[in-house]
């Protein structure tokens, strides 16, 4: 896990490449990488790179970044591969050497040998900056799910890259003016949706994505895997899989699982468990602990503000390292914490998010117990379908489809604003759900919204309101994630929570809550493999919810874990920012103003 930058001037008449500008740009990410930095740029100045290094393959200095393959190639590369070392064989067996451990230099021979496929054939998380001198081309590449993110400026002359956006206006080259597209997503989202950032002059690179510049040219980005595909391709094969028996479907899942958890087990460092009390990290444990997992450990966050009530996480947590005797730890986290940390938090914030003090508290943890790499039980929800969007989306779509299509919807909606209903406690999802829920993307955008667009005027502006929704285009921003073979609610809704929620929101804040620590986290349950195996079968009906996690664990989990009523992690942030004890009430009233807060330091 890194921190890598670079700077192409690939223009004519571009300025070469500054050696003070490209050191900055690299040391503003030095929490990404504090095992080792370097920088490189070619002998006519064109084209820079440079790395910040969190070794965990290879970590001998033979590992280190920019690394070059003696033939015009160059990389950079933030992320973990996890079948490098198949990938690494069947290089060999081509012809190719190598004089490395590394899974960087598997990529770098790749692409020797393949060209741009051998992107599609990564397992793991990436973003990757890669120079063909003989082509004279840059090539940035963004890993299929965005678990990494990859930043980037163009000013018609030089391109500069990043891992961060924060890293990226280090550069007296970039405007810093903050885009009001940004703003407005992340008002109604509670998240910048790619390829939006907080800042006009910065994109974020799709997900799934590569990108070319060449000498004189800036490319476009374009898809090479999507999660959308691979979904509408899992609904096309499901009905073969509609007959398997039970235990036939437990086997199958489970020998999926455990690979998955193998294969983000590979590293030349231990690495701990995030566990909470539900079943998605209790089976990444059980499953770790079948894989036999050097140093294993479980880390769990506590509140003494949750004591005694559903919310509170340890008593399982526990329970369930005790099942698989695991050595576990927990860390009671209060308002005192989070005031003392606060400050240093929203500074870490890369971009704006009304999530985040959670990851940011377990990989402080993590790291003070020793470690620098822990797998994460996210991605479960939208896997296997728990959350309520997956039940709320298809009915809310049923029962207000003809209403919106007689257009009654918008006009309730407008009539509501216009006569106050919210003042009358009517809230203003209640008036979106009028206006969009007939359709699946708008039902979505209620669900997961946080400020509806007519309220936005009055948090940004008429003026500033009216250029980011125009250009933020939400709705057909929503639609455009979906495959058009796609036609299932689950399917759907999938990719939605995926592409979107999941992306935009909780990988990424893991990403810089866990990097401000210097520790990589890790996401079985985010995998090509595992949903190529798995997705048939859910959409086939053979998978219902997420309770086949606890059963595909040898043992099975805990029963009290496998019948526990879903709650969803939570923590009492809210009771924090707003200095009172914890009432277990809904926290959307707070969490608006959150959203004011993190917006002031952002836009």
């Amino acid at each position: 896990m890194c921190g890598i930058v670079g700077i192409f001037s690939y223009h004519p008449a571009a300025d070469g490449v500054d050696d003070g500008e490209l050191t900055r740009l690299r040391d503003a990410m030095a929490a990404r990488g504090p095992d080792g930095f370097a920088n490189w740029v070619a002998d006519d100045r064109r084209i820079g790179f440079g790395h910040r290094r969190l070794a965990f393959i290879d970590l001998s200095e033979d590992g280190l970044q920019p690394m070059h393959d003696g033939d015009g190639r160059t990389i950079v590369f933030n992320g973990e591969i996890y079948n490098y070392r198949a990938l690494r064989a069947e290089l060999q067996a081509l012809g190719h050497g190598f004089r490395t451990q590394s899974d960087t230099e598997v990529i770098l021979r790749g692409f020797a040998q393949w060209g741009d496929a051998i992107f599609a054939r990564l397992r793991g998380m990436f973003a990757i900056g890669l120079w063909d001198a003989r082509a004279a081309t840059l090539t940035l590449v963004r890993g299929p799910y965005g678990i990494k993110p990859l930043y980037y400026a163009d000013d018609g002359r030089s391109l500069r890259f990043a891992s961060s956006v924060q890293a990226l206006l280090q550069s007296a080259a970039i405007s810093r003016e903050s885009d009001p597209a940004g703003e407005a997503g992340f008002y109604m989202l509670g998240s910048v949706p790619e390829p939006f950032t907080s800042i006009r002059a910065i994109k974020c690179l799709p997900a799934g994505h590569i990108l070319q510049v060449t000498r004189g040219q800036m490319g476009a980005p374009r898809p090479y895997v999507q999660i959308s595909a691979l979904l509408a391709d899992a609904e096309m094969v499901a009905p073969q899989f509609a007959h398997l028996s039970a235990e036939t479907v437990r086997e199958q899942v489970g020998a999926a699982l455990r690979d998955s958890v193998a294969h983000h087990l590979v590293s030349d460092v231990p690495i701990a468990v995030f566990l909470s009390s539900g079943l998605d990290s209790g089976a990444i444990l059980a499953l770790a602990k079948q894989c036999d997992a050097p140093g294993l450990t479980a880390l769990t966050l506590g509140f003494a503000e949750y004591a005694g009530r559903a919310e509170d996480e340890v008593p399982l947590a526990r329970q369930c390292a005790a099942a698989y005797d695991v050595p576990h730890h927990v860390a009671m986290v209060g308002a005192a914490d989070f005031a003392a940390d606060r400050e240093v938090m929203l500074a870490a914030m890369d971009q704006p998010s009304i999530d985040g003090p959670n990851s940011w508290f377990i990989s402080k943890f993590a790291r003070a117990s020793g470690f620098k790499g822990a797998l994460s039980g996210l991605g479960g929800d939208e896997f296997f379908g728990g959350y309520p969007s997956f039940v709320d989306i298809p009915r809310w779509r049923r029962q207000l489809g003809p209403i919106q299509r007689i257009g009654m919807g918008r006009v309730m909606a407008r009539m509501g604003r216009a006569v106050g209903l919210g003042q009358w406690g009517l809230p203003p999802k209640a008036m979106g759900l009028l206006q969009y829920g007939g359709t699946l993307a708008g039902s979505w955008f209620v669900r997961r919204g946080l400020y509806m667009p007519w309220e936005l005027p009055a948090l940004m502006g008429e003026e500033r309101a009216a250029a980011g929704l125009a250009a933020l285009n939400l709705l057909p921003h929503i639609e455009g994630q979906l495959d058009a073979r796609a036609r299932r609610d689950f399917t759907r809704i999938a990719t939605l929570e995926a592409s979107l929620y999941m992306r935009n929101q909780l990988l990424r804040d893991t990403d810089w809550a866990s990097m401000a620590h210097s520790v990589e986290v890790r996401i079985p349950l985010v995998d090509l493999e595992l949903l190529r195996a798995i997705a048939p079968l859910i959409i086939a009906g053979r998978i219902h919810g997420k309770t086949i996690l606890g059963q595909a664990t040898s043992p099975p989990l805990p029963a009290a874990i496998r019948e526990r009523r879903k709650t969803g992690f939570t923590i009492p942030v809210g009771d924090w920012v707003a200095g009172r004890q914890s009432t277990g009430t809904n926290p959307f009233a707070y969490t608006r103003d959150w959203a004011k807060s993190v917006a002031a330091r952002h836009f």
